[in-house]
């Protein structure tokens, strides 16, 4: 039966038939999927019959990881697929020698598989983990541990001894310019900059530095201030409330915090439920015998040990 729309003008083309229209969706859609999986994942070598998929090349790049940051994205694909083509030949040549049978692969192969068992599902507790809620806490209780506390930003010159920083507050009190003679006298790595060592707060630096620095007003100069590194010249540039960052600006690095978390309280969790046993630990002090054991009568018992 043919099928003709309502719509049809008189001496318009017929419609398509019912079954051959079925029949050209059939053919259709089963002759582009086995295309689409197959360009998905191509066959890119064949080593002895045995195929090595782009898939293969993904997890051999994962694996090798640091020794291709170097390479570009050819050569990394060619690299990792010439490794695929000769750990194929070697493979086949080990599993000739039976090299699966003794017990030191089959114990290397248990540990990998224990190995990549635990990295996939650490892997996946992580992802799990990082949801926008999970996040937005992390940050929101960093910032507020952050904001409102006083930073300061402060230049110094660093000297050997007490009368080197001496004469230097001498030359300073005459109208010296602090920061060239940070650059010509300070032994300290920032001497270029002019010894400054920008904004910092108090736990940032040893507490001799730290007390000095945040009791000088902006624009002082200190006395010589004497620390593990020598003896200091303090200038303070200027004082501020430290800001929390935005949360772009740590959004990597609060994604790392939310998935070792996850990670590490679900192996907590875990690790409480289970029987471990340490056989490598000494074993307790024996308990005393019956016969040297204190008699209630004669000795007041201690109570027993907290665990």
């Amino acid at each position: 039966m043919t099928f003709v729309s309502p719509a049809q003008k008189p001496g318009q083309r017929p419609g398509l038939t019912l079954a051959s229209l079925t029949g050209a969706v059939a053919v259709a859609f089963l002759s582009s999927f086995p295309v689409y999986a197959q360009d998905a994942n191509p066959v890119l070598a064949k080593v002895n019959g045995q195929e090595i998929r782009q898939s293969d090349v993904t997890i051999a790049e994962e694996e090798l990881g640091p020794s291709l940051a170097q390479m570009d994205p050819s050569t990394r694909k060619d690299n990792v697929l010439s490794f695929l083509i000769d750990m194929k030949i070697v493979a086949k040549a080990a599993e000739d020698k039976k090299v699966a049978d003794r017990e030191e692969f089959k114990s290397k192969l248990a540990f990998a598989r224990n190995r990549l068992l635990m990295d996939s599902l650490l892997g996946s507790e992580g992802k799990e983990s990082l949801t926008d809620a999970n996040m937005k806490k992390v940050y929101e209780d960093a910032a507020k541990q952050i904001s409102g506390e006083q930073e300061v930003h402060a230049r110094h010159i660093l000297v050997e001894s007490e009368d080197e920083a001496k004469k230097i507050a001498e030359e300073l009190k005459k109208g010296a310019n602090f920061a060239e003679l940070a650059k010509k006298s300070s032994k300290d790595p920032g001497a270029a900059d002019g010894g400054d060592l920008g904004f910092f707060t108090k736990d940032q630096m040893v507490p001799e530095f730290s007390k000095v620095a945040f009791e000088l007003e902006p624009g002082k100069i200190s006395d010589p201030v004497k620390s593990q590194f020598g003896w200091h010249i303090i200038k303070v540039e200027e004082k501020r409330n430290r800001q929390a960052p935005s949360f772009d600006q740590v959004k990597p690095q609060i994604e790392q915090y939310v998935v070792r978390k996850a990670q590490a309280d679900y192996v907590t969790k875990l690790r409480e439920a289970a029987k471990v046993e340490r056989l490598d630990q000494a074993a307790a002090p024996a308990a005393p015998a019956a016969k040297d054991a204190p008699k209630p009568a004669d000795t007041k018992m201690a109570p027993p040990a907290k665990k």
